[in-house]
């Protein structure tokens, strides 16, 4: 793709990096046949290939901002888009950059809800207090809010006993309180083997949400923190292991976020390459060791966009549970996102309505007993779609 950008803004880190991703991009479209907005819309400003030439022109001159927020704002940034892409084009780093010369600053409910999101979802205690005032007047609640709120309201993990042997096991910011159970069921797993759990009291939020949200000076402040807090640790665990997928590719990506910081650029890299999904750790380290914890049979998985898309790990939660004995159904339009994407659910009901049911519809279609997940937004989101038990498919295994 042909730039013309200014001197000064090439100058920049963001500009010359946004002008290599560009250049990298030939027109052809392929990314489009993936997008799931493309797929509901139909608006060829809703798929990658739109959103590339707004994104360029908006760079370039600054023209058309609320039209580029717009569409970029209904972008998932599931990243099928680059798993389709043949000349490697960097969209999700590209939309980063973007989102952060647009600013996070939305005008009116958009407005509300982004600083309410910000504010509450980082912050377990805070996000702990509001889902239980919000099932206590679930009925005052716009429909979009209602979806949000977890089934349980849980409470992280501390560390285990020690051993010989021992991991960081992160206990991430939703997680904890709407899904508390993922974490628990794998340091029982960790534990029955000899494997310690290394869990900071300290830890934050990893900054996805502020990445997403284009908020860019809040997301580093965070990130170095984390940076601060868990290198130290670093030589006495094997892995720092995420069980949220989306955590875990922010996490991994520490290391690009801050390569130009010179204090932090080496330490953030070294925790990014000792960063594992949990079920990278566990087919490596512990291949065939588990058996089936429930009586499902029959399992449909849902590998969500931040695994297969964002960290390229592709079918190793279905080796694991094939290995523990149980039979996987087929399942249409594997790769198309849910629809949850962190805040999206709550930042575009309309779309991400229809995804989660395009989603629920192929992941019942062939009968399953169970949906297994590997990601707290996306089990929440698509409890609202199906009847079919849906659990992160850790509490699976024994």
């Amino acid at each position: 793709m042909r730039t013309e950008f200014s001197a000064e803004l090439l100058a920049t880190e963001h500009g010359a990096r946004a002008n290599e991703i560009l250049r990298a991009c030939v027109h052809c479209g392929f990314c489009n046949a993936t997008c799931p907005t493309y797929q509901v819309t139909g608006d060829e400003l809703d798929g990658p290939r739109g959103r590339i030439y707004l994104m360029r022109d908006l760079l370039q001159s600054g023209e058309n901002l609320s039209r580029t927020q717009q569409h970029l704002d209904r972008c998932l940034t599931c990243r099928a888009c680059e798993t389709t892409c043949p000349s490697g084009v960097q969209y999700g780093e590209l939309a980063e950059i973007v989102r952060f010369e647009m600013g996070a600053q939305r005008s009116g409910w958009q407005g509300l809800l982004r600083r309410l999101m910000a504010w509450m979802v980082p912050n377990p205690g805070r996000l702990r207090t509001m889902a239980r005032m919000g099932k206590a007047f679930r009925w005052l609640l716009p429909g979009s809010l209602r979806k949000l709120l977890p089934r349980q309201i849980g409470h992280g993990i501390t560390a285990s006993e020690e051993f010989d042997r021992q991991v960081m096991l992160l206990n991430g910011c939703a997680q904890q309180v709407a899904t508390a159970n993922t974490n628990s069921a794998l340091q029982n797993i960790l534990t029955e083997r000899g494997i310690g759990t290394l869990v900071l009291s300290d830890e934050e939020c990893c900054g996805s949400l502020d990445l997403h949200a284009g908020d860019e000076a809040v997301a580093l402040d965070r990130i170095r923190r984390n940076v601060d807090r868990i290198y130290p640790y670093l030589d006495a665990v094997e892995a720092v292991v995420s069980t949220a997928s989306g955590c875990g590719l922010t996490i991994k990506e520490w290391g690009r976020v801050l390569n130009h910081d010179p204090d932090y650029a080496e330490r953030a890299a070294a925790i990014s390459a000792q960063t594992q999904d949990a079920s990278e750790w566990l087919l490596r380290n512990l291949p065939g060791a588990f058996a089936q914890a429930h009586d499902f049979n029959r399992v449909a998985v849902q590998t969500p966009c931040t695994l297969q898309h964002g960290q390229q790990v592709i079918g190793v939660v279905d080796q694991l549970l094939k290995d523990a004995g149980y039979e996987l159904v087929d399942v249409a339009d594997a790769h198309l996102c849910c629809g949850s994407a962190g805040s999206y659910s709550a930042l575009q009901p309309k779309l991400a309505s229809e995804l989660g049911q395009r989603k629920a519809a192929n992941l019942e279609a062939d009968a399953p007993d169970v949906i297994a997940s590997a990601n707290v937004g996306c089990q929440g989101h698509l409890a609202n779609y199906t009847r079919t038990p849906i659990v992160h498919w850790i509490e699976l295994l024994k």
